[in-house]
């Protein structure tokens, strides 16, 4: 096992991550609606740039993390709930478990903790009877 370094170590994180989750029964369906093969290869990339700024403190990340989110709840009629965060977050520890170690590997695992839970709590307040909460 060793600690996580450079970009090259997060890319192998975010690919070996997003192979699970290509193949996972309960997220496999919606990723794999969201995201075309031909569309992956960016995908991870910036996801790469995601969890690279998020570890390295290398500010490469643009987007809307949030935003994608509600996107895709909306498509799905408002069904994401928190056991799908619950098996991302299962997902992503293991991953990590299986590649890396220590303070870094620690922290990816906190910030996708908080991540998940502030993801959803956007979707959840963003759905149409809940917008006036």
């Amino acid at each position: 096992m060793k600690e996580i370094q450079d970009r090259a170590d997060i890319f192998l994180l975010v690919s070996t991550f997003y192979i699970k989750i290509r193949k996972d029964t309960l997220l496999g369906p919606i990723f794999n609606s969201h995201i075309t093969e031909a569309q992956w290869p960016n995908h991870l990339e910036k996801l790469t740039d995601f969890w690279t700024t998020n570890l390295l403190g290398i500010s490469c990340f643009k987007g809307s993390p949030m935003q994608v989110h509600k996107t895709v709840d909306e498509n799905l009629n408002y069904t994401i709930e928190p056991n799908h965060f619950g098996q991302w977050l299962q997902l992503w520890f293991a991953t990590i478990d299986s590649l890396f170690e220590g303070e870094l590997a620690n922290k990816a695992k906190k910030s996708a903790r908080r991540m998940s839970t502030g993801l959803f709590l956007s979707i959840y307040h963003n759905r149409p009877e809940n917008k006036d909460e």
